[in-house]
């Protein structure tokens, strides 16, 4: 796989195109990735989520070509509440089946993060 091969560096500008979610359906902009993890995501969203609903999610990763990745898969609704900041609501989703691609970036971005916090942290 191109991301194994190449051990993508995220950088921070970047950033936005990871977290942003879209509905893979009709490519309408869904919210932002508040957190991830192998078996589930935190969609931070200006609508509330339907709880046990299930979703088909794209994220859209820019690769080293220039050309974006899209990172397709199914979602379902845990748990939605208000966020703290109002207008903005916080949804729990679980991925039945995570793609290879989803779990490649779940890792560069857990890399990512912990290299930042180490690097501020001295």
């Amino acid at each position: 796989n191109a991301i194994m091969r190449h051990q993508r560096h995220i950088e921070r500008h970047q950033l936005p195109y990871y977290l942003k979610v879209f509905n893979s359906i009709t490519d309408k902009p869904m919210g932002y990735l508040g957190n991830v993890s192998l078996d589930g995501l935190l969609l931070i969203s200006q609508l509330p989520m339907l709880v046990g609903g299930r979703f088909e999610m794209r994220l859209k990763i820019p690769g080293h070509d220039g050309k974006l990745q899209l990172i397709e898969f199914a979602a379902t609704c845990q748990w939605c509440r208000e966020d703290v900041n109002p207008g903005n609501y916080d949804s729990g989703f679980s991925l039945a089946a995570a793609p290879t691609e989803y779990v490649e970036l779940v890792d560069a971005l857990r890399r990512y993060f912990s290299f930042r916090r180490q690097v501020e942290s001295v």
